[in-house]
Parts: structure tokens; sequence; C-alpha cells
């Protein structure tokens, strides 16, 4: 049920589009209730409008925090216009049906993201009376229309033009989106007061806002969809700078995430190169140019169509070798002006930047998975504590450049999927066997890598994500040539281990803390 007497009330901050809107509302014969700010832009350009203050007869109160909440304002909104009773209060009341809603909130989740603001500060971009104002009319979005974007104005315009209102199905879609806007808006201002408090490793309740960023170029495979959406607090993949080359695919976002957490835990001028989330490579000389080579060594015919990630300056000397392989994107913390020329013959080289800071500190807070409508949640396995606290447990200690090598080499095996091993010396890795069933299965195909790319293996370090559950793993190692051992330790059968290793002279350390890797 229409009366004559309808209107539509306005209150944004982006005034974007919005006099084409006001205009389409005056043609429809819709009165305009404004705030004080959306009445004054729209009367300089010749629209009539009325302050919402002067149609309720109360003033705006503490400071504006209170001006939209009132009886007049949410009764014509939530009134059912079907239903006779509610019309006859609206009539007796002297209130008037909004049948349009057209609101942007404050801009939480812009000023917790992009500044540093106190916590008081932070408060008063909380918005309620546009929550309030945006839920009222998608609950009754079967005679009221909520708009929340300035990309919905066109849409809006074209069916008020055309039949001098919406229809059902825009209006169900916009309150659809409507209720995604303020849980998402929730979920920011939940993030924000969970930085304030102790944190809480398993919290009983867990919104979490997603908004897109950008659309991937297809999902893991072709017929599927992806999409990058983020939460209110800050990422390095928010302030990730692409260069140049093709969008980014799904599988490229998994393999930027996996190349960078790399590069980050091994530290500045090292070189990782990941492919399909895997390392399988690592050099850390000192150098970017010579880490990229001995990264590359360990295993080329993997590196091929994976992504390089530079933890340091990306020169014209290591841009024109990485150019002499097919590399799907390079990810650094900055690049000489000669070397993005020189990638420029390129054209689908993804080349990005991730600035500094992201390098230098750990932000990322959880990993969580979809899986059938539930979400398995855990927060970051970040950083080696234990590395500070490593355990001889055989007869013979590991020499100094050996425990150099099984340091970088538990950094690395972090990363690798589990069941994994990982070979390395003082400058890089030797050979990687990921994602077994068996860890004497990673064990020898880590040993075979290494005999492909013809790299030596005698005094080698090798580091294992988790516990030994036999000595078979160890027996195999120690007969390539591997001469020292990192592992949690933990087995039942860790004597027999720590006995295996003890006939061939080799060196082992217990960590105590495992690094399995499933995602």
């Amino acid at each position: 049920m229409k009366t004559k007497d309808s209107a539509a009330l306005i209150s944004v901050t982006d005034k974007s589009g919005l006099e084409k809107l006001a205009e389409a509302f005056v043609r429809a014969g819709i009165g305009i209730l404004g705030s004080s700010g959306t009445k004054k832009y729209l009367e300089d350009r010749g629209i009539e409008c009325q302050e919402i203050s002067s149609y309720t007869g109360s003033p705006e109160i503490l400071d504006g925090r209170v001006k939209t909440l009132h009886p007049k304002i949410h009764g014509g909104i939530l009134a059912d216009r079907g239903n006779r009773d509610h019309v006859k209060t609206l009539l007796e009341s002297g209130i008037r049906p909004i049948d349009y809603v057209v609101v942007n909130l404050y801009p939480f989740e812009e000023k917790y993201r992009t500044e540093s603001l106190s916590t008081e500060e932070m408060v008063e971009f909380i918005d309620i009376g546009g929550i309030a104002l945006i839920r009222a009319a998608a609950k009754n979005f079967a005679h009221v229309t909520v708009v929340t974007d300035p990309g919905q104005y066109d849409a809006v315009i074209a069916e008020m033009d055309r039949g001098g209102t919406t229809s059902p199905e825009m209006r169900t879609c916009f309150a659809s989106q409507a209720f995604a806007l303020t849980a998402t808006y929730d979920a920011a201002i939940h993030q924000f007061f969970r930085s304030l408090v102790p944190p809480e490793p398993l919290p009983e309740r867990l919104p979490i806002g997603l908004v897109k960023v950008a659309d991937a170029r297809y999902g893991e495979n072709p017929h599927q969809h992806g999409g990058l959406y983020r939460t209110a607090a800050d990422s390095a993949f928010l302030k990730m700078v692409q260069h140049q080359g093709k969008e980014l695919s799904f599988n490229n976002y998994l393999d930027i995430a996996g190349g960078f957490n790399l590069a980050r835990d091994l530290g500045r001028n090292c070189v990782g190169i990941v492919k399909h989330t895997n390392p399988c490579g690592a050099g850390w000389c000192g150098e970017v140019t010579a880490s990229f080579r001995r990264a590359l060594a360990c295993d080329p015919t993997s590196a091929f169509g994976g992504i390089v990630s530079v933890n340091g300056t990306v020169t014209e000397v290591l841009a024109r070798e990485l150019m002499q392989i097919f590399f799907e994107v390079v990810i650094a913390r900055g690049y000489e002006q000669v070397a993005i020329a020189a990638f420029a013959k390129r054209k689908n080289l993804r080349v990005v930047t991730i600035p500094d800071r992201y390098w230098d500190e750990d932000t990322a807070m959880m990993t969580a998975v979809l899986l059938e409508n539930v979400v398995l949640y855990q927060d970051r396995d970040s950083g080696f504590p234990e590395l500070d606290e490593l355990k001889q447990v055989t007869e013979r200690a590991p020499s100094d450049g050996e425990i150099e090598s099984l340091r970088m080499g538990w950094k690395t095996v972090k990363h690798v999927k589990s069941n994994a091993i990982v070979i390395a010396d003082r400058q890089g890795t030797v050979g990687i066997g990921a994602g077994q069933m068996s860890r004497v299965d990673s064990a020898r195909i880590a040993t075979r890598k290494a005999f492909d790319a013809k790299l030596s293996l005698a005094g080698t370090a090798a580091a294992s994500d988790a516990f030994f559950p036999f000595p078979d793993g160890v027996t195999e190692l120690a007969k390539a040539g591997v001469t020292a051992i990192i592992q949690p330790g933990g087995s039942v059968r860790d004597q027999d281990v720590i006995n295996a290793a003890n006939e061939t002279n080799l060196a082992m350390l217990f960590t105590g803390r495992r690094h399995f890797r499933h995602l």
C-alpha cells in the first residue's frame, strides 16, 4: 500500500552520483528527508530536501550521535504497508512512510585499516544510527528499498523511471547486500576490540567479515571462480603492488603467500622458489643473485612455472637471470628501475612488490579453512622460539657449520607440506622431500632430488618437520652423506632413532616443537 506522502531518507557521506538519484525521486513524486549535510548538498543543486530534525521535531544531540533514532523515522521505515493497523498508526501519528533508505556508514573499517587512531577516536567512527536504518529498511524489504552503495544508484533510477518504483527482486537483492554490509561492519568492530584485550587462542565466537578486494583470473581450475577477500585488519596482500603481467589467479595468490612466508622466515637477501605452495629450492648466500642461483640449483625442473620470492631488492643482473626461465610471478621487497625495465620484455610475467614493513614483521593472526559450511580455525604457526632451546641427544655434537645448516633447514621445512624432509648446507637447500605418507619416502625423495641436481650430500644437514617414527629415515639420510639432523623428537621409538644416529656418527638435535603443514 503506497501512500502519496511517501519519502526517501538520505544520509550519506559519499555523495558521488547522489544528484541523479535525488532527481529520480523528484520525478517519481517522492519527498526527500536528509541529514544536515545532505540537505545542504541537494539544495545547493536546486533539489528540495527537508532536514530530518525539522521533520521529527527533535534536534540532533550529543554531537550528532543521535539524529535518526526516532519513532517518526523508524516507524516510517518498519511499518507493514499491508497491515491496516500499521497504516492507521502512521496516519494518527503524522508519520510519513519511508520507502527508500539511502545510507553510507561511517568509515570505521577504512580508519582501522589505514590510520593509527586512539581508541577514543576509533569509537567515534562506530556508526549506530546508520546501522539501525539499514537493518530496519532491509527487514522491511517487502516495502522498502535499502540503498547502501553509490554503485546501486543507476539500477534504482532505471527501475523507478520504468515503473515508478523498484521491483521485489531488487529490494530482496539489496536487502541481502545490506545485511552482508552490516555483518562485515560489525565484524570489523569486533576485530578492533579484540586487538585491545589479551588474545584468546580459541574465542567462543569468531565473526569474520570479508570484503572482496579483487577478482582472481579463475579458481584452482579455469571452470571455478576465485577472488581475494580482506578482513578489516591490515595485510601484505592489500599493499601488494603489481607492476606488470597478467591478472593474478587463485593459485598465484596461494603461491605468493607461500613464497612470501618462506623468504620472510629465512631472512634478508634470501630467495625461495615455490611451486604449488611447496618450496622447491631456497638460498641464503647473503646476496640476492647468489641466493637465487642456489635456490634454482636445488631443483631446476620443478622451478619451471613456479614463483620466486626475493627478500631483498631485485637487481638488473638478477632480473636478467630470472628471465631465462619461465616463472609465473616474482615478488620482492623492491626492484632497481633497470630491473623493472628489463622485465617489460616478458609482458605476461607478474612482477609484484610487497613493502618492507611486511617482510620485517609477522602480522598474520590465524589460519581458517571453510569445510562444508563450518570453519576449521587455528592461530598462526609463528616464529622459531625452539631454536633457542635446542637439545643435543647424540654422542656427537654438531659443528658450527652444521648448526648453521640445521637452523636454516629447520626454517625451510616449516613451509614444506608434511611429511617433509629438507636437506641443506650453509648456502641453501640441497634436496626437498614433500607431502609423502611416510617419512622415509620423503627422505628418499630429498636425497634423489639432490642426486638429480648433482649437488653433493656429503656433510649436509637434514631437517624433519615432525619426529622420525622409525630409524629407517635416519639410516637412509646417513647412507646418502647427511651428517646432522634436526627434528622435534617425541616418538615412542626416539631411543631407537638416536641409536641409529650414533651408529653412523650423526649429530642430532631435538627441538621439542614440530611444524606440520597440511594447508
